[in-house]
């Protein structure tokens, strides 16, 4: 039997129920989009995979409404520590338990009890439905209409038609296939095997992660949970004994408790896919990029395609931008995340030793570099740098544009007489945040974008939105909903002067911003 689902009731089909899929979901239900997952397995996988996140994802949650319950079940981590053979610190990258974002630079958690969380906020959400045990079959692009979506379900075949097709579908894509896109190598690719333990024994632990820099025999260690550690281990010839390979991390003689949660084998690898999107289908998280694990940013790169792609797809679904508009998905996200895979792959490389004839030469290295002032905080600032230039990162010229792509922090802010955070002060939205109060083009521009220009006076935080305003060399930033800065004024400016360039890719006359609007916003930058 096959089955018809008529497209005016399927805006958005998301083709995977992982904590990428699921949160994209969230993050367009928040903004008034409806989609339905379809998700081959019947209930969240019930063992750990990824475990650690970072204050910008941190942030991202908080956007797609789970926050407070994700803080519940994390624990902040200190950060990451390079040892030698012997387990002797080589050199220490520190993570502070407030970061610009306002949470822990890093965090703890178990993947399967953040899955349960974000699908319990997708069950509480009328716009999201959620499809378990179906298996998509096909996905047909078309660059003019909806896109059809062909899955087997217990009941039969069944047809549905969506505006866009997100393909949350992990490294075995079959929405990459469907778009003909195609692996780029960037020459990394190890088998290892990861083990999670629980266990009351007293383990050797800093409360951070591990990486033992040895040729012989590289490993990961962390502690996850109250009882739970994981290790990770670069596999040689030959099976080894769980305890074993362990036993330098445990009490000695230590015959207690120990019982392995999980034993699996990875081969890490580093991809990008050559492209991510064709008409109204995109490629998100591990279906668009792979990522060896040794920074911790697989998750977080993939929950930061769904912040970048979601209010972009809404604005054009919903609000009448420009198609164009999602080509500054792949041209803003695929820089960022081959960047992240990259020093992932270098620190892989530096940390593991690899295996050939420079190792012992490159760990030598690598314990000089790390001794430099200033290196670790650097280390730090570059696991997310800023965006790219591009229709909407107005990077010009050097004066004020440091800012220009990179996150706005977020402080508390002190509102009738409660505090919060301030992404929640200032909506899912555009915002303008000026030093002082804002002059009549900036008025105008934040008319025009349907948002409004608030002095950071006003918000009543601890001070950090003005030093960084001044910090920063600006007078006033336009913030995006993402809370990138898009464009700046400088110091002793007057007004944004690119409002020509990406006017017209957020307002068309087919949608609810009028032309007199797109007027005003053309307008602002002349004066």
């Amino acid at each position: 039997m096959s089955i018809e689902h008529p497209s005016s009731d399927i805006p958005v089909a998301i083709i995977g129920a992982g904590p990428v899929g699921v949160t994209t979901a969230l993050l367009l239900a928040r903004r008034g989009i409806r989609s339905i997952i379809l998700e081959r397995h019947q209930d969240v996988y019930p063992l750990p995979r990824a475990v650690v996140v970072d204050d910008e994802v941190r942030r991202i949650l908080q956007a797609a409404g789970v926050g407070e319950a994700f803080a519940a079940m994390a624990r902040p981590g200190k950060g990451l520590r390079l040892l030698d053979a012997r387990h002797r610190v080589m050199a220490e990258f520190r993570r502070v338990e407030q970061g610009p974002h306002g949470y822990p630079q890093t965090s703890m958690f178990e993947q399967p009890a953040l899955e349960r969380l974000l699908r319990d906020a997708l069950a509480r959400r009328p716009e999201c439905e959620l499809r378990n045990g179906v298996e998509v079959t096909g996905i047909a692009p078309d660059t003019e209409g909806p896109v059809r979506v062909t899955y087997r379900a217990p009941d039969g075949e069944h047809h549905l038609w969506a505006d866009a097709v997100l393909g949350c579908d992990g490294a075995n894509s079959l929405t990459r296939e469907a778009i003909s896109a195609v692996w780029e190598d960037l020459r990394f690719e190890e088998r290892w095997t990861v083990i999670d333990v629980r266990t009351k024994a007293e383990v050797r632990s800093w409360e951070g992660v591990d990486q033992v820099c040895d040729p012989d025999r590289p490993a990961t260690f962390m502690r996850v949970g109250e009882d739970r550690y994981r290790w990770e281990f670069r596999l040689r010839d030959g099976r080894e004994p769980v305890r074993e390979l362990v036993a330098p991390w445990l009490p000695p003689s230590y015959d207690g408790d120990f019982e392995i949660v999980r034993e699996s084998e990875y081969t890490f690898r580093a991809r990008v896919a050559n492209r991510w999107r064709s008409g109204r289908v995109l490629l998100l998280g591990d279906a668009a990029h792979l990522t060896p694990p040794f920074i911790g940013q697989g998750l977080c790169s993939g929950l930061r395609d769904a912040y970048n792609l979601t209010w972009k797809l809404a604005r054009v679904l919903q609000q009448g931008g420009d198609e164009r508009l999602l080509d500054t998905y792949e041209s803003e996200r695929k820089p960022h995340a081959r960047h992240v895979i990259r020093l992932a792959v270098a620190l892989g490389w530096a940390m593991t030793g690899g295996q050939d004839g420079a190792a012992a030469l490159r760990r030598r290295l690598l314990a000089v570099i790390c001794r430099i002032p200033g290196l670790t905080e650097a280390a730090n600032r570059d696991l997310s740098p800023a965006l790219a230039a591009g229709p909407l990162v107005r990077r010009r010229t050097r004066r004020g544009s440091r800012l220009v792509g990179t996150h706005c922090p977020q402080p508390w802010i002190d509102t009738d007489g409660r505090r919060a955070r301030l992404d929640d002060v200032l909506g899912d939205t555009f915002t303008i945040l000026t030093a002082a109060d804002p002059s009549p083009s900036l008025k105008a521009l934040a008319h025009g974008l349907g948002t409004r220009a608030v002095p950071v006076g006003e918000l009543r935080d601890d001070g950090t939105l003005a030093a960084w305003l001044r910090g920063g060399r600006a007078d006033a930033v336009l913030l995006r909903p993402d809370r990138v800065v898009m464009d700046v004024v400088p110091t002793n400016g007057r007004a944004f002067f690119d409002t020509a360039v990406w006017a017209p890719l957020l307002c068309t006359t087919r949608g609810y911003v009028a032309q007199s609007s797109l007027a005003a916003l053309s307008w602002s930058a002349t004066r």
